[in-house]
């Protein structure tokens, strides 16, 4: 049981920060009248892939299979196949930037490969979220100072606390990009990160000494 007059405030922070990792998808694709055929020249371009994007070191901080497919293309009508299609999809995170447009164009520059993305993010555990967790706090405190002002009173101890939501809204889209030529020939990429969107709010009650009303 609370004695005295309480006062409870929402709490909000938002936050523009740059992105911490970068994520896109190469897939891989075969297609033959011979099934045999179909899997041996899709595992020869997936393994293509792999070998370059090894080659990049530290770069590639991660890369994931997902998705394998193989299916049989048959006529309209009967169950007759007339070609294999297989295909196999990788998602590669990269963290440095400077890199990342270089890497996507020498994947597409691949026989039979789709290159798409990329997409921005932050990690799970950025410190981007606890700052916007602290300001949150810091507003909710400023809010509850403003109003017991407004009332004469001060604020005099913390009741309650609790996080009402924490989100990040990522980039889901390709971002801008410039097209040029390097030195040597080969083809350039600039890709312009998308800030990543750091929401926070918090829900708190406070007690407050008593009002002086005019």
């Amino acid at each position: 049981m609370v004695d005295g007059p309480v006062v409870s405030v929402r709490g909000e922070a938002y936050r523009e920060v740059e992105p911490e990792v970068a994520r896109f998808r190469v897939t891989a694709m075969a297609r033959d009248k011979d099934r045999e055929a179909t899997l041996t020249r899709l595992a020869e371009r997936a393994a293509a892939i792999r070998v370059l994007l090894e080659s990049y070191g530290p770069v590639v901080e991660r890369r994931e299979t997902g998705d394998l497919q193989v299916r049989p293309e048959t006529k309209r009508s009967g169950e007759r196949v007339v070609a294999y299609h297989g295909s196999v999809t990788t998602t590669v995170t990269v963290t440095d930037f400077t890199a990342l447009g270089e890497v996507m164009l020498r994947l597409a520059d691949q026989d039979q490969v789709e290159v798409a993305g990329p997409w921005w993010a932050l990690r799970p555990d950025s410190p981007a979220h606890r700052e916007a967790r602290r300001a949150a706090i810091a507003d909710a405190v400023a809010r509850a100072r403003e109003y017991a002002e407004a009332l004469g009173a001060q604020v005099t101890a913390l009741i309650e606390l609790a996080d009402t939501g924490m989100g990040t809204q990522p980039m889901m889209r390709m971002a801008y990009a410039t097209g040029g030529m390097a030195q040597e020939g080969r083809p350039e990429l600039d890709l312009d990160p998308q800030a990543q969107s750091v929401q926070a709010s918090v829900e708190a009650r406070f007690t407050i000494s008593d009002p002086v009303l005019a």
